[in-house]
């Protein structure tokens, strides 16, 4: 499934440069006071990418929490996880824009990438993460609780315009949910697996 996925951006990147704006246009994540939001959007926002390096980091976060996921949840479970998450993202970034009142549009894998980082920080609380800049080593758990508050730091400042820090802190939020909901735990129920 995280070979599937990576390819599938992959090839959505390639048509994405091949047919130009258009194209881009049509499956973007438009907010919804824009005039062009449509329901697929909720899903095809997340094979597009600004360029080249936004696709590259994206991929390489893919792959490396992925396969780790998909290790232990197969395929099926995996593909559930990664959707919810891209789904949770695209609402809280048409939340967020609806209230500041932005019309741009949304591309990129980033909120169900997160979402597969915060379900690696859950199931490998203590597995080591090493960023690359500057490279100190962390606990998964760790690394996610300062990415979540650099995230909504910048988003709530507005430093770093044109990136979707909400639609980030979405994935987050929608992966803690998947795994919390699969534990039975609350805010769903109890007992349940």
């Amino acid at each position: 499934m995280t070979k599937l996925l990576i390819t599938a951006n992959v090839l959505a990147f390639l048509l994405q440069e091949a047919l130009g704006d258009g194209f881009s246009a049509m499956f973007a994540l438009w907010p919804l006071a824009s005039g062009q939001f449509m329901p697929w959007q909720l899903a095809t926002y997340a094979f597009l990418h600004g360029g080249l390096m936004h696709l590259a980091f994206n991929m390489y976060g893919l792959w490396m929490f992925g396969s780790e996921l998909e290790r232990v949840w197969g395929p099926r479970r995996l593909a559930v996880f990664y959707a919810a998450s891209v789904l949770a993202a695209a609402l809280a970034e048409l939340l967020v824009s609806s209230v500041i009142g932005n019309l741009s549009p949304t591309v990129g894998a980033s909120g169900g990438l997160f979402g597969l980082l915060m379900g690696f920080a859950m199931l490998f609380p203590q597995r080591r993460i090493v960023l690359l800049i500057p490279p100190i080593p962390m606990p998964a758990w760790v690394f996610v609780l300062v990415y979540g508050v650099i995230e909504l730091t910048l988003g709530v400042t507005g430093t770093q315009a044109g990136v979707a820090h909400f639609a980030h802190l979405g994935g987050l939020l929608g992966g803690w949910l998947v795994i919390r909901y699969w534990r039975g735990q609350a805010p769903f129920g109890w007992g349940r697996r």
